[in-house]
């Protein structure tokens, strides 16, 4: 048994809450920079040689990309050989706490939907656990901003609307979204599952690099596809009209019932911000 102390997950979950504000993924810049060249709008490539721009000026000053710092999404892997010294939720949102704080980033979380109290640190954050083989603990945070949380959708769809329903729903869902999530965007799919685990694995898609396809060919193809038809609405970068209205598209599956069909889309803006770290 490997013994992990909490302190161990509270400095990983602070650091990872600043670097991902401030830093843009290298899959990330180099799918904007292939989203420039294929770019045929004028405004369309100014949007994005700004985008990149702004990734690099808050690269190198150490200022978020984006004034919406989001609210942190934590998807953990916890070992069956691993024990935590401590809470492990109390230590996330720990490090959460202290990352909002040391790096000067926005605090967005009210402690009640209704009352809408602000609670100063950004916490709580939304952990989700998985156990696995193995004596590690591997932590991926997504800071969530809500222009793009906003625009996602979930649909029970029957199994007789088959892979039709579920293209249309996703095209839909991105038209309805329009300029909202800051395109050009990421989208992450769930289809399978309840209600409750499609939406799970929609947010999880987009944990995935955008440089790598699903495993299987049938999804992955379907990615192409959907990517292909997104592209094709017009839409552009930031909603001005162009090619690249996304950069990519990112289905997770889970088995499901007979009699149902679960479809859940989960938008990301182009910045996309997740970090992993295996302790």
């Amino acid at each position: 048994m490997r013994v992990i102390q909490s302190k161990e997950v509270v400095d990983a979950v602070r650091k990872m809450c600043i670097e991902a504000n401030f830093n843009l993924n290298k899959d990330m810049k180099e799918a904007l920079e292939k989203g420039f060249d294929q770019e045929e709008s004028p405004i369309g490539k100014q949007i994005i040689k700004d985008l990149l721009k702004n990734a690099e000026i808050a690269k190198n000053k150490r200022v978020p990309m984006c004034q919406d710092t989001g609210m942190v999404v934590v998807f953990v892997e916890i070992g069956e050989e691993v024990f935590v010294e401590g809470n492990l939720k109390t230590a996330i949102n720990e490090g959460i706490r202290q990352g909002y704080i040391e790096g000067y980033l926005r605090k967005s979380i009210v402690s009640d939907p209704i009352i809408r109290e602000n609670t100063k640190d950004n916490t709580p954050g939304v952990i989700h656990y998985d156990f696995v083989k193995g004596n590690d603990l591997k932590i991926t945070i997504a800071p969530k901003g809500f222009g793009s949380e906003n625009m996602g959708r979930l649909k029970m769809l029957k199994p007789s609307d088959g892979i039709e329903g579920i293209k249309d729903f996703i095209l839909e869902t991105v038209e309805i979204a329009g300029p909202n999530p800051c395109p050009p965007i990421v989208i992450g799919v769930g289809i399978g599952g309840t209600m409750d685990e499609v939406t799970k694995i929609a947010k999880k898609a987009l944990m995935r690099p955008i440089d790598k396809k699903s495993p299987l060919k049938h999804i992955a193809d379907l990615e192409d596809e959907i990517l292909d038809a997104v592209n094709d609405l017009g839409i552009g970068p930031q909603g001005l009209g162009g090619r690249i209205t996304a950069l990519g598209v990112n289905i997770e599956t889970y088995p499901t019932h007979i009699a149902g069909l679960p479809v859940a889309v989960n938008i990301n803006c182009h910045a996309s911000r997740h970090l992993e770290v295996i302790l």
